[in-house]
């Protein structure tokens, strides 16, 4: 009987220690937006210059991965949040050149728009069946790595080879990859592989940031118009 006992108890206290990661990562997540959308804001009012071509690319990310190595280095304390939001501010800044692009199109604020809610309903939907769904999804981790590798290489290629076709392909692969991703991401936290809100906020923030920025690519190339 106390044996029965216990394991009842330490399900509940883990239980409640995994909805209160849950919950501190959906806060500090909707917190992120915030200095994404400044930096957003000040890259496109004051046109921020933002390195281009292979470079650019490497030095954008030299940054991030130097962002996320410090984040997870000082995940147990306040200077992770702070790196974490500092990091966001960054990733707001370097969506210039896709925003400045976008509101060329005479539709382009609807376009962001656009983009912006059908990202919150794919995350809504997915971390939703995440949280509730029986099926167990870890075992599409490394297969989700290796996807987001072969898109890097793609990318950093298609900087010199320019096709049109391939850069619409990476983007639509690239949401299905971390569309997928969410499901992982979001069931580590509900079955307790990842209790550190701060990580667990990191790696939905990357999922939610690039949907968004390659959902809205599509829709400029689809849907763009500048009569």
């Amino acid at each position: 009987m106390m044996d029965l006992q216990k394991t009842y108890d330490y399900s509940g206290s883990r239980a409640l220690v995994q909805n209160r990661v849950l919950r501190n990562t959906y806060w500090l997540l909707a917190l992120s937006m915030v200095p994404t959308v400044l930096g957003a804001a000040i890259g496109v009012m004051f046109g921020v210059p933002m390195p281009r071509g292979f470079m650019g690319a490497l030095l954008f990310l030299g940054v991030a991965f130097g962002f996320i190595w410090g984040i997870e280095k000082n995940k147990d304390s306040g200077l992770g949040v702070a790196l974490l939001l500092g990091f966001t501010f960054f990733m707001g800044l370097m969506l210039t050149p896709l925003l400045n692009r976008t509101l060329g199109f005479t539709n382009g604020g609807s376009l962001i728009m656009l983009a912006f809610g059908g990202t919150a309903a794919v995350f809504a939907t997915l971390a939703s069946v995440a949280t509730v769904s029986k099926r167990d999804f870890s075992a599409m981790g490394k297969w989700l790595f290796a996807g987001v590798i072969v898109l890097i290489l793609a990318s950093l290629a298609n900087i010199f080879l320019q096709i049109p076709a391939l850069y619409l392909t990476i983007s639509v692969i690239a949401i299905g990859i971390f569309s997928a991703y969410i499901l992982y991401d979001v069931q580590r936290i509900v079955n307790g592989g990842e209790t550190n809100y701060i990580s667990a906020t990191l790696a939905l923030y990357l999922d939610v940031y690039n949907i968004f920025t390659n959902l809205l690519s599509i829709l400029g190339i689809a849907g763009g118009s500048r009569d």
